[in-house]
């Protein structure tokens, strides 16, 4: 089997991990784990994963000048980022959740004319409009009254607030991503996180009952820390290494098909007419705003 065969098999996996997460993680909150303390497992565990595996690279010390930037990383991507996506979930429904997040490459292009003044073009600008007239819809009127779903706007909005988050972090981490061995750089951002989200997260943490937990909550629990945390990031590394970064990027818009289609398959969510408006515009949002433009364009 060829490097590239392995690689699309690598982002084909990412994605379908990312994909399922958003109905499987809700499953269990929060009856059996709440969502700060679902994050302090996941830092946690990451964290761990990472140092273990940090061993297996190069011998790395991050210099003292890219200490803020990995702590700027650290409060971006895996606290704001983290924090937001799982009370979002906690509050909303996996559809609205797979769809929502799909907005990062929007947010990338806003934040990139405004921080390192890359051009907007009409078709990336027009991409930009549509795809958040389509997050503002599912925001603002794709509540119903569900028992599982107690806030859908707010958990809408603060998936919003994950994609701004994880956008911003991208760019940030640019600079570092380029600089060191990928382990040496997750082993610290998580080690740092660990610290940052500890004060927001142990209590909820604290409050989990382990000895009343079913034993597919534990699973529950190894999937989101091994697959959605640990294996993605390795499969979307390797994937990186081997094809292009459009190429990868056209999984964007696997990952919300997947996350709809498991939520039907599995009657945890369901599609209403303004989902279906708000989720066309979303993607063909995302698609405009993340096409090249033709050479001489």
């Amino acid at each position: 089997m060829s490097k590239r065969t392995l690689a699309i098999l690598a982002a084909i996996g990412a994605t379908i991990i990312y994909g399922i997460n958003h109905t499987i993680a809700k499953g269990v909150m929060p009856t059996y784990v709440k969502p700060f303390g679902f994050i302090f497992i996941r830092v946690t565990g990451a964290a761990i994963l990472f140092w273990g595996i940090s061993f297996f690279g190069p011998k790395e010390k991050i210099a003292r000048r890219d200490w803020l930037r990995v702590l700027v990383c650290a409060i971006l991507g895996m606290v704001i980022n983290m924090l937001a996506f799982f009370k979002g979930l906690d509050l909303s429904t996996p559809i609205n959740s797979a769809v929502l997040i799909t907005i990062t490459p929007i947010i990338v292009v806003i934040l990139s004319a405004l921080l390192i003044k890359e051009k907007i073009t009409l078709l990336k600008g027009s991409g930009v409009f549509l795809g958040f007239i389509g997050a503002l819809a599912l925001v603002l009127f794709g509540a119903e009254i569900r028992q599982d779903a107690p806030n859908i706007p707010l958990g809408n909005a603060l998936f919003i607030l994950n994609a701004t988050s994880y956008g911003t972090y991208l760019i940030v981490a640019k600079s570092l991503i380029e600089k060191y061995h990928p382990f040496t750089l997750m082993k610290w951002l998580f080690t740092v996180a660990v610290i940052i989200n500890l004060p927001i997260t142990f209590s909820e943490f604290s409050e989990i009952e382990w000895s009343q937990m079913p034993l597919e909550v534990y699973g529950v629990i190894a999937f989101v820390v091994i697959g959605t945390t640990f294996l993605t990031y390795l499969f979307n590394i390797y994937a990186l290494k081997q094809l292009k970064a459009s190429t990868l990027g056209a999984f964007v818009y696997i990952q919300p098909l997947i996350g709809i289609l498991f939520a039907l398959m599995t009657g945890k969510d369901y599609l209403t007419l303004i989902k279906t408006f708000a989720i066309g515009l979303v993607l063909i949002g995302v698609y405009l705003a993340t096409k090249k433009p033709k050479p001489g364009l």
